[in-house]
């Protein structure tokens, strides 16, 4: 079985694209999203628990989803809150077991650094911008105008997470290449905002291809819409995956 293999992640021996899809758990019960990590679970290397299944479903759909699919799970719960309350929750969160968990990068280095002591062997990660805003959008949140592109305030909060020893960070693919030459070679990309040329952005402003998200340096996509809800998810799986082997190839891999 794919999941249960020790380390998903690229290496210089071999690379297997699937483990580098993380899918997105956006449904609204703990029978929904066992239903897709059964049909999943050897054509994706993570999945992701979200706002609307960890509301619904509690910390408990988290071990279910582990334990039944072998697979890596992304807590994307995206800590928000002063520092005390996001170490009581990155601990919670470390005692579920999960590979990377998320922390807005918008409180300051304090908080950042707080969830990274408290993270106990799981991977922090800042998020950045969010894929649904565009640069009107900031302007209309009050952010800085020396920041009034989205580019210019992913590469703040990208360096600011890497100072205050996140793991990496989540950004859209098309800031991804400007935060690996900034942020170097070990500090991990998490790209969502995945839409392929013909698909709907929906809610989604800054989209990329997976291809593209990994020729500019993500290490991870995470994939929802295009894969919950395609006709024959398992294919469209494989239809990513295939993307992203093709984009590491011709980076030399």
């Amino acid at each position: 079985m794919f999941c249960s293999m020790k380390e998903r992640e690229a290496s210089t021996v071999s690379f297997d694209p699937r483990g580098r899809i993380i899918f997105a758990l956006d449904v609204p019960n703990t029978g929904d999203a066992l239903r897709y990590a059964r049909l999943l679970k050897d054509h994706v290397g993570v999945f992701k628990v979200g706002l609307e299944l960890f509301v619904s479903a509690g910390p408990e759909v988290v071990k279910a989803v582990h334990d039944y699919a072998g697979c890596g799970v992304f807590l994307d719960l995206k800590f928000h809150d002063i520092p005390a309350t996001v170490i009581g929750a990155m601990r919670s969160a470390s005692g579920l077991g999960v590979r990377f968990a998320t922390v807005h990068t918008s409180d300051g280095a304090s908080l950042l650094r707080a969830a990274v002591e408290a993270a106990a062997g799981v991977k922090v990660l800042g998020v950045t911008v969010l894929t649904s805003l565009g640069q009107a959008d900031l302007a209309e949140a009050g952010i800085d105008p020396a920041y009034k592109e989205p580019l210019d305030l992913v590469l703040h909060r990208a360096r600011l997470a890497k100072e205050s020893g996140c793991a990496g960070v989540v950004c859209s693919g098309r800031e991804a290449s400007a935060v690996r030459k900034t942020c170097g070679k070990d500090f991990v990309i998490v790209t969502p905002g995945i839409r392929g040329k013909d698909d709907h952005a929906g809610d989604q402003r800054r989209v990329v291809t997976a291809y593209d998200a990994v020729k500019n340096g993500a290490d991870y996509v995470v994939v929802g819409r295009p894969i919950r809800d395609a006709k024959d998810p398992q294919k469209a799986a494989g239809r990513i995956a295939s993307e992203i082997e093709r984009a590491h190839r011709e980076m030399g891999g």
